[in-house]
């Protein structure tokens, strides 16, 4: 029977560590996935609104076959800067890809990103020409470890899921075959994460395991409404909302597999979120293979096995993050 794996949280994929910096003032913070050795990656953007940096370096077809880092960051177009910092700061440790190795000639660190929309929190943006994602992105991979916090953390440090308090959120899930998958997400959503008239329970009630995120059930006269979204934001801007994601496994994949491992975990956004994939949303989901594990015999069929249990993780993860952002927002 499948399970979570010892932490319910993204570095149960051996071969990951996590950073998580904020800057509490801005309301905003970065999170970087650090993989110990360079590691195959793809990358699946659904929302109207993206903002990513080296996503097209991900396709099957291109030079580049792995990765040496994934940033996630609050900040919209600022965001971007962290993969700066954390970039120049593997550079500098000698990280990276090199198509020759000549004396003098750096290595290239490969370190896609993702941005969500959080300048309008009420954090002070006044910046000028100075945003702190660079440091901030530096000071997350500084502080890389096996420790993932839930909540106000990280890139989802000033994010809101609809009208609730956003956050970031992780969860895990190992197979019987010892294949595992794991997720970790930052939900900044248009669409709400609560049931319609039933607000304290998440739309990712069926999958939940063991009340990770309260254990609240829908009543029993509970009926669908068509075209109530429930608490979702009301008056959205452009690029305002956007959930952005990595799935992790064990399971040794090719970059076509690790593609389809993304799309299928996107599944857990739809699963999670109501609406999803909006206009307003920049909804981005990667998909990183530490290839610790063979796929086995019969690669096709577990390989959609790991989709849907990344689907399902990442509904779990979406739930979690919430969950304990509102319960950290109530304790303030």
């Amino acid at each position: 029977m499948a399970s979570p794996g010892k932490t319910n949280s993204l570095t149960d994929i051996e071969g990951l560590l996590i950073g998580q910096a904020a800057d509490m003032r801005v309301k905003t913070g970065v999170t970087v996935i650090l993989p110990e050795t360079r590691a195959v990656c793809a990358v699946d953007v659904r929302g109207g609104g993206p903002g990513t940096r080296e996503t097209d370096a991900l396709a099957a077809h291109t030079l580049v076959d792995a990765v040496d880092a994934v940033v996630l960051s609050g900040g919209s177009s600022y965001g971007l800067a962290a993969a700066d910092g954390v970039a120049a700061a593997l550079g500098a440790r000698g990280q990276g890809f090199s198509l020759v190795d000549l004396p003098g000639v750096p290595p290239s660190p490969v370190v896609p990103s993702a941005i969500l929309y959080d300048l309008a929190n009420g954090g002070d943006k006044q910046w000028g020409d100075r945003p702190p994602y660079r440091q901030l992105g530096r000071d997350a991979l500084d502080m890389a470890s096996k420790a993932v916090a839930l909540g106000k953390a990280g890139a989802g440090y000033g994010a809101r899921a609809g009208a609730h308090p956003g956050g970031t959120g992780t969860a895990s899930l190992v197979l019987p075959s010892g294949l595992a998958v794991a997720a970790l997400v930052c939900v900044n959503s248009f669409g709400s994460v609560t049931l319609p008239g039933a607000d304290d329970v998440y739309w990712s009630w069926p999958l939940e395991i063991e009340a990770e995120f309260g254990g609240a059930r829908p009543p029993q006269d509970w009926q669908m409404s068509p075209g109530d979204w429930g608490a979702a934001k009301v008056n959205p801007g452009a690029r305002e909302n956007t959930t952005i994601a990595l799935i992790a496994t064990n399971a040794s994949l090719t970059p076509s597999q690790a593609q389809r491992l993304a799309i299928m975990a996107q599944d857990g956004l739809a699963r999670a979120i109501r609406p999803i994939h909006t206009p307003f949303d920049g909804d981005v989901v990667f998909a990183l293979s530490t290839a610790r594990e063979p796929l086995g015999d019969t690669p096709e069929l577990t390989l959609a096995e790991l989709g849907n249990a990344a689907a399902d993780t990442l509904a779990r993860a979406v739930a979690r993050g919430v969950h304990t952002a509102r319960s950290q927002e109530d304790g303030a």
